[in-house]
C-alpha cells in the first residue's frame, strides 16, 4: 500500500487542521499568528480565490519553519505544480481521479484525496490510497458514516472536514478510523 508520500505522519502530528480561505491579504499574518498563539502549527490554505496563492507564498516565506503549510482544493496538475514550486508540506483535494493521484504521487508531497461515498473509498483503495479526506463530512453522513466505513475498511484512516466545528470535533476524533479533523471554526472563533 502506497503511503501517499507519508501523509499519515503529517496528520498524526496535527490533530486539528485549520482550513482557511483567505479573502483579504491583511488577514494572512494575524491569522497565522493567532494559530501559533494557540499552539496550532498547521494550516490548510484553500485555493479558492486569487488571494489564496499569495497567502501560501507569504506563509511559507515568513512562517515556513514554524507552521506546516498545506494547500487545499487541489484540483489539477497546475495546483500540484504550484504546491511543488512553493515547497508546501501537504496537499488536499475534495475528490480524486487517477490522473490527479499520479500527479500527487510524482510530486513527492504528502497528499490527502477526498471521498464521500463507499464507491469513492473503494476506487482510492484500488489506487493504493488508504488515508483519505472525508468531505463534506456532515452532509455525507458524519460520525455514523465513518462508523460504517470503519466496519467496511479496517485499514483506512480519515480526516473529516466540512461541518466540523467546536461542538463536534471531539466526537469525530474519538473514532478509531479518524486520525485528524479539519475545519474553519478555529479561525472563526478568533
Amino acid at each position: 500500500m502506497n503511503n501517499q508520500n507519508n501523509i499519515r505522519s503529517v496528520l498524526n502530528n496535527h490533530k486539528i487542521i485549520p482550513v482557511v480561505t483567505f479573502t483579504n491579504k491583511e488577514d494572512i499574518q494575524p491569522i497565522v499568528e493567532s494559530l501559533l498563539d494557540q499552539q496550532i502549527k498547521c494550516i490548510e490554505v484553500t485555493l479558492r480565490n486569487s488571494i489564496s496563492r499569495d497567502a501560501v507564498e507569504v506563509i511559507k516565506n515568513i512562517y515556513g519553519d514554524k507552521i506546516a503549510v498545506g494547500v487545499g482544493t487541489v484540483l489539477n496538475k497546475s495546483d500540484v505544480l504550484f504546491s511543488q514550486e512553493n515547497n508546501v508540506d501537504f496537499m488536499v483535494s475534495p475528490g480524486a481521479t487517477k490522473n490527479l493521484i499520479n500527479e500527487f504521487e510524482n510530486s513527492k508531497i504528502p497528499y490527502l484525496p477526498g471521498v464521500s461515498t463507499v464507491n469513492n473509498v473503494m476506487e482510492l483503495l484500488e489506487m493504493d490510497c488508504n488515508t483519505l479526506k472525508f468531505f463534506p463530512a456532515l452532509l455525507s453522513g458524519g460520525v455514523n458514516m465513518l462508523k460504517q466505513f470503519n466496519n467496511l475498511f479496517k485499514d483506512v484512516k480519515f480526516c473529516p472536514t466540512g461541518g466540523i466545528n467546536e461542538f463536534n470535533y471531539n466526537e469525530f476524533l474519538s473514532l478509531p478510523n479518524v486520525v485528524s479533523v479539519g475545519g474553519s471554526w478555529v479561525i472563526k472563533n478568533k
